[in-house]
């Protein structure tokens, strides 16, 4: 009977994909499905908490051991999360150019956030602004915090040197 399971799990480890592409984004195959979908920008936990909700998937399986037709489903769910998702949790709402609600995911929400900030450049509005100078844009104090940059001090060394070159 141990051999059974011996082999058993064998075949198991066997049968586990090291890694599982969805949204063109590689996936760890040892992580929970909802863990592991969490690594495709724009999906955090909630969100694939109801990818695998609508796949039917529970949630803590492993995705390394879901067979192809699961990440298949997975896959499509992904793909179509404007329908999945309702309206308040899409990470685009009122888009700028077309004004509607989508949910942007992979690349293409680095490429739309970058897009935004050359928007906001261009009409120099003061988020813009803020984004040119490379300062903090979201209202954050700077007077002491967020100095960006090796500022080097007085040296001990350097400030003892000083005083008796012009004492000569």
């Amino acid at each position: 009977m141990d051999n059974e399971v011996k082999a058993s799990d064998a075949s198991l480890k066997e049968d586990l994909k090291h890694i599982v592409r969805i949204a063109n984004t590689d996936l760890d195959g040892h992580k929970s499905v909802h863990y592991a979908l969490t690594g495709i920008k724009g999906v955090g936990i909630r969100a694939a908490r109801i990818i695998a909700d609508c796949a039917g998937i529970d949630p803590n399986t492993t995705i390394g051991y879901l067979p192809n037709a699961d990440i298949d489903k997975l896959k499509e769910i992904v793909d179509s999360l404007d329908s999945n998702l309702p309206y308040w949790m899409l990470n685009r709402q009122k888009d700028l150019l077309t004004g509607e609600n989508k949910h942007i995911i992979g690349t293409d929400l680095l490429l739309t956030l970058r897009e935004d900030i050359n928007i906001m450049k261009k009409i120099r509005c003061y988020k813009g602004i803020r984004h040119e100078r490379g300062h903090k844009v979201r209202g954050q104090r700077t007077r002491s915090t967020g100095r960006k940059g090796a500022v080097v001090g007085v040296s001990r060394k350097a400030a003892k040197k000083q005083p008796q070159k012009k004492q000569k």
